[in-house]
């Protein structure tokens, strides 16, 4: 061994050494970005799902409704083409397994509102509104219009397949 140089006899130990490394680290980038793309579909679908709830209340409260809809709303629910107070307060999400259907991930989505002065058939028909304009935003997001019916029912993603079940009024 020649001590005035002590890294001659290693003869490209710290090459090899790097390259395991390096590429260890590169597996493992890999693997937690395969992970975090897999949770950002979720959130984006979350977030669309959110913003088109809040779509829906805001058309309620502005009583944007097709002409039919709107005369059979003025005769037997006047209260639903006034200005509402109604506030989504969260939208929380289970997990049911694979759809076999589908074979997607199959998510079930539960909204979460608080309005006043409404009786159970308002709430369960503006719930409705809620609900299809959730499933709408998130089909809108992810540009699968061409795959689900005319309700949005169910919405997808490119790995999930979403439904709604009714709003829980607060």
């Amino acid at each position: 061994m020649d001590l005035r140089n002590p890294y001659r006899d290693i003869k490209g130990q710290m090459s090899v050494e790097f390259v395991l490394i390096a590429g260890f680290m590169l597996i493992l980038t890999c693997a937690v970005a395969a992970y975090i793309f897999d949770d950002s579909e979720l959130t984006h679908a979350m977030a669309a799902a959110r913003s088109g709830a809040v779509q829906g209340v805001l058309a309620d409260s502005m009583a944007v409704y097709p002409e039919e809809t709107f005369k059979e709303y003025t005769q037997e629910h006047p209260r639903l083409v006034s200005p509402s107070g109604v506030k989504i307060v969260k939208i929380a999400y289970e997990n049911k397994g694979v759809n076999p259907l589908y074979n997607r991930t199959w998510i079930q989505l539960k909204i979460y509102a608080t309005g006043s002065g409404m009786d159970s058939a308002e709430q369960y028909r503006l719930g409705s509104r809620i609900n299809y304009y959730a499933r709408k935003s998130i089909c809108e997001v992810f540009k699968t219009q061409n795959l689900t019916n005319v309700g949005f029912n169910p919405a997808f993603s490119d790995k999930y397949v979403f439904t709604t079940v009714g709003v829980e009024w607060i």
